[in-house]
């Protein structure tokens, strides 16, 4: 299946001469602190077609800067983040998709809204699913949680619910 795979362009999508693919913007909630991030989105580099109506599979690259707040009196009060996701993007439909990914994350301390997450390396853990508005313009919703997987104790993690943008260039 993987062998016979190949990189795949949406129908009536026009390359970018400029850098393809697409920007995101997500806006997460979790235990008292917020996220907003600014992310950027390779075209598939990969894809797998079902036979008949069983959908499509995509493997895209997703790079991002984050920012983290946390409310009131918890300190460290803010943080910021750097990602990179590989995103597994199961479209069900033309419109409809489920998507997964674990990938790298830093965070700028090891500290972020009255917890110790003892490392600033931390992994991503992310799931989700959304709906393609228009052939540039899709929306979903994403629960992520990071953690640095029991490399250094306490790892409390952090988790956040996020809706987001995506426009496609």
């Amino acid at each position: 299946m993987l062998g016979t795979a190949h990189p795949v362009q949406a129908e009536g999508a026009q390359p970018s001469t400029i850098l393809p693919g697409a920007v995101s913007m997500h806006m997460g909630f979790g235990d008292g602190y917020k996220r907003a991030t600014l992310s950027w989105e390779s075209t598939p580099l990969w894809s797998y077609q079902f036979s008949g109506r069983g959908g499509r599979l995509d493997l895209t690259g997703e790079l991002g800067v984050s920012y983290w707040w946390a409310n009131k009196d918890r300190n460290p009060r803010n943080a910021w983040q750097l990602s990179a996701i590989p995103m597994l993007r199961y479209w069900a439909t033309e419109k409809f998709y489920l998507e997964a990914g674990i990938g790298a994350t830093v965070f700028s301390g090891s500290g972020f809204a009255g917890k110790n997450i003892s490392t600033a390396y931390q992994f991503g853990d992310h799931v989700g699913a959304g709906y393609q508005i228009t052939p540039s313009d899709r929306i979903g919703v994403r629960y992520s949680h990071f953690s640095n997987a029991g490399i250094k104790r306490p790892n409390p993690g952090l988790d956040i619910i996020q809706v987001t943008y995506t426009r496609k260039f």
